[in-house]
């Protein structure tokens, strides 16, 4: 495994490695993905491989620009006006695939549809630019567990992966997910960009997708019953902690022996941001202390 710096030397070694069909960590402004070449059926393999992810859990596709992706997906007035509004950034679309859409199908879990976001970090469009090729990037983690937002989080739940280090992501959830397959469209998946700012675009509501035991869920990727989740016992909407666990809080009434508070301002973008990093460290506390974790 190395650590390639965000330099142009240590993106071009990235991209060498991913034309030749291996798999680099590389940042986005969401979290780290584990990137593929999407053309290349043994790289995606390779992914689901390395991840212990059920090949039924379709992939996000990342592109470089509009012409990429309307070359491998239909674009609906829904999507077309998301897309002008939030790419670069946090948001994800599933659309059709184009008849002769090159990515692969196992990156789509073999649906008639792709998932495609266009990042907006510095670093991952370097890299898409000098690979030349839509790349997939699921978390960087192995499939269930806490997604990285940073280098060090790779390195530590996937050792013999090369890592792109472009630093902390500055959002750190997952991207949003809606799909763009007719007319009423599809919140498939909450992450970095709010639903509310999506809504306030399209002037209308979204509906609720499937749930996970109907095939229409298997739309998006993020959507099993277990995900995201720390290796530690985890108790929801604590507000105080046991003997036997470590609280992380948030807002101003959080008991100051607390592990850590994700906003003592209770302003959400930044818990947000704080989200995947705290939970990391707090799962190593709590596994080092014996403890479980109230959040």
């Amino acid at each position: 495994m190395t650590r390639h710096p965000a330099t142009d030397a240590g993106i071009a070694a990235c991209a060498a490695k991913l034309k030749a069909g291996g798999l680099v960590a590389l940042p986005t402004e969401t979290v780290y993905g584990l990137a593929g070449d999407a053309t290349n059926a043994d790289a995606i393999a390779a992914i689901y491989a390395t991840k212990t992810r059920p090949q039924f859990n379709p992939l996000i596709c990342h592109i470089a620009d509009m012409q990429t992706a309307r070359r491998l997906a239909m674009f609906n007035e829904t999507a077309e006006k998301l897309a002008a509004a939030f790419w670069p950034g946090p948001l994800t679309l599933v659309l059709p695939r184009q008849a002769d859409c090159p990515v692969d199908t196992l990156a789509s879990a073999g649906l008639d549809t792709i998932a495609l976001r266009l990042p907006a970090h510095e670093t991952a469009q370097k890299l898409l630019a000098a690979v030349a090729t839509p790349l997939v990037a699921p978390s960087a983690n192995p499939s269930g567990r806490l997604s990285p937002s940073s280098a060090a989080h790779v390195e530590a739940m996937l050792p013999d992966i090369d890592v792109l280090d472009g630093g902390d992501c500055p959002i750190g959830l997952e991207s949003s997910i809606v799909g763009c397959l007719d007319a009423t469209p599809l919140w498939l998946r909450a992450g970095g960009l709010a639903r509310g700012d999506i809504e306030a675009c399209l002037g209308q509501k979204l509906s609720e997708a499937p749930q996970e035991a109907s095939a229409a869920a298997r739309l998006a990727p993020g959507r099993l019953a277990r995900h995201y989740a720390p290796q530690s016992g985890l108790r929801l909407n604590a507000t105080r902690a046991e003997d036997t666990e470590l609280l992380i809080g948030f807002g101003p009434d959080t008991p100051p022996n607390c592990f850590a508070n994700l906003s003592a301002t209770g302003d959400m973008a930044e818990a947000a941001s704080k989200l995947f990093a705290t939970l990391h460290a707090a799962d190593a506390a709590a596994q080092t202390a014996g403890k479980s974790l109230a959040v």
